[in-house]
């Protein structure tokens, strides 16, 4: 007999069917309580309910547990490319090598964006914040390609428009810097791998030969691995919403870089940043920061310690700590931010405050000075996690398709006036 639970609502038992996910994760399906009794739940910021069911990416938040398509995180870091886990995550499993190779070269062939859109790019000011440029040309592609709007879109029209949306927007991206640089904009080389050239059209001169490290573009493509998707956040569930309404994959993942652009979701390894470089201007004590972190009539908080899923250690926080080590080592850096940063998670480890409230470093805490040490500024940080998370998007946007799940639409509570009557201008005193 299949489990339920039992709900009583004025002497009246409705039952509520129980859902179980392949990791053990239940959840009550309350589908038809509306319908059964009138009621709707309510859960401000949806922390306790499942818009979907997902076969993308597992995370346990009580454990550090993070798995795109079943493969450890750790494991992914370590052994993978980007590529390559953008394939696994958009088509649910490891690719051949001859698979691989056509998924690398397909991007390639499309990193070329239309010479229009160089016009864009022109009405943009040079002060522009990049995550606006990023958004607004991204959703622009529709306007390229028009017959990316249709509900109905073959396996082969989908698939196209995937890799176009992969390759154009590392272009993208890298423009968005060029313009606020006020650089002239380099063009995609189809010789070399996503990292590297992204990396090229970002940093490379007319005038002067520029040298790819791979130590730098190993990093890369762990950090963009890391950020790949991260199951069902602000960006991801605003993808879905919006694709929920048969919107374009180009709009969809447009509205989800808007989501990402708000401080209280991508933003957080620049804030990270800014702080360590304010306790680097105060002096670089960090045993008065964490004194001012502790005292709960200060409004001072210590950015990238904890995370709303995580309960234990961040999986993604020991592979990028590792990864800013090597970076900083390999590149001769000694960054002054490094050992405040150091001080400041060794305090975190230790400290019976930190350890009882489970105040972790996250994954941004060390993300912001590898993408500072390769030369990356602040204002580009949330691009290149929207670089990152675009695969993650795509496959929540397809999946989402593929299931012809019906469109998003979530009830309220009304907590307005109640009826009642117009009254004329003249009436009113």
């Amino acid at each position: 007999m299949a489990e339920s639970a039992e709900l009583i609502l004025d002497g009246k038992s409705i039952s509520l069917p129980v859902i179980e996910g392949t990791e053990h994760e239940k959840a009550f399906d309350i589908g038809k309580l509306r319908d059964q009794t009138g009621y709707v739940t309510l859960d401000s910021g949806y922390k306790n309910t499942g818009a979907t069911k997902s076969a993308i990416t597992f995370l346990d938040g009580e454990e550090g547990i993070l798995r795109y398509r079943g493969y450890p995180i750790e494991q992914l870091a370590e052994q993978s490319s980007f590529i390559e886990v953008a394939y696994l995550l958009i088509y649910g499993k490891l690719p051949t090598q001859a698979e691989l190779d056509n998924f690398s070269n397909q991007i390639t062939k499309h990193t070329l964006v239309h010479e229009d859109v160089r016009k864009i790019f022109d009405g943009f000011p040079s002060a522009a914040h990049p995550m606006a440029i990023l958004s607004s040309l991204i959703c622009s592609l529709t306007a390229f390609y028009p017959e990316s709007v249709s509900p109905d879109l073959s396996k082969e029209d989908t698939d196209l428009n995937v890799i176009r949306l992969m390759a154009k927007i590392s272009t993208i991206a890298a423009w968005t810097y060029k313009n606020n640089m006020g650089h002239p904009l380099n063009y995609p080389r189809n010789d070399l791998d996503y990292c590297s050239n992204f990396l090229y059209m970002m940093f490379s001169f007319p005038t002067e030969k520029y040298d790819i490290d791979p130590r730098i573009v190993s990093a890369l493509n762990k950090l963009l691995i890391l950020h790949a998707d991260h199951e069902q956040n602000c960006s991801t569930s605003t993808v879905r919403l919006v694709g929920s309404a048969n919107a374009s994959l180009y709009g969809s993942v447009s509205a989800g870089i808007n989501a990402l652009w708000g401080p209280l979701h991508g933003g957080a390894n620049q804030e990270v940043l800014e702080m360590l470089q304010a306790i680097q201007k105060d002096g670089g004590d960090t045993s008065k920061f964490i004194a001012k972190a502790k005292d709960k009539n200060d409004s001072f908080r210590l950015m990238g310690f904890g995370h709303r899923v995580y309960k234990n250690f961040d999986p993604r926080a020991k592979i990028i700590k590792k990864a800013a080590d090597d970076v900083l080592a390999a590149l001769g850096i000694d960054d002054p931010l490094l050992k405040i940063a150091q001080e400041l998670e060794q305090a975190a480890l230790t400290d019976e405050y930190f350890i009882e409230r489970k105040l972790y470093p996250n994954v941004d805490f060390y993300s912001g000075i590898i993408y500072r040490a390769i030369g990356i500024p602040t204002e580009m940080f949330t691009v290149m996690f929207a670089l990152g998370r675009l695969p993650g998007w795509i496959a929540q946007w397809k999946e989402m398709r593929e299931n012809k799940e019906p469109i998003g639409r979530p009830r309220q509570i009304y907590t307005g006036e109640t009826e009642r009557d117009y009254v004329s201008i003249d009436a009113r005193s």
